[in-house]
């Protein structure tokens, strides 16, 4: 059987859903993955996307990346349409409400994930397009 760590997108989120985050929550370097489901603002449709975060006091932070491309990821536009949202974090699923970090917060939150996933440097710099770090917040 593949490990969650070979997995992308679709097939993360089901290894993930499968084993409540035993496959799937500790990922590649190190790093930690949530689900995030929105609701598609065209579809209207539930949409599930595995996401690296890193805690932020009661809060879980995020980041709209799409690996450095110049076009915003599809959940952070559903996101515009409606923010509320559901995390999964291992077995533990619950509602938030999403935001983009403000100006004053984002350097001290770029910083953090920057450090969960050094290639999120790398990825603003191959972009004009100023990456979100989102925000979401227990409802």
């Amino acid at each position: 059987m593949t490990s969650a760590m070979d997995l992308h997108g679709p097939a993360h989120v089901a290894r993930y859903l499968e084993t409540d985050g035993a496959d799937g929550h500790d990922w590649r370097r190190g790093t930690t993955v949530l689900l995030l489901t929105t609701i598609g603002r065209k579809s209207g449709e539930a949409r599930t996307s595995p996401l690296i975060y890193r805690e932020w006091g009661d809060a879980y932070l995020v980041v709209a990346s799409k690996g450095g491309a110049d076009a915003p990821p599809a959940w952070f536009l559903n996101l515009a349409a409606n923010p509320d949202v559901t995390v999964q974090i291992r077995a533990e699923r619950f509602a938030a409400r999403a935001r983009t970090a403000t100006a004053e917060e984002k350097p001290a939150m770029w910083g953090a994930m920057v450090e969960a996933w050094p290639d999120y440097d790398s990825y603003q710099a191959g972009t004009e397009r100023e990456i979100p770090v989102v925000v979401l917040e227990r409802t």
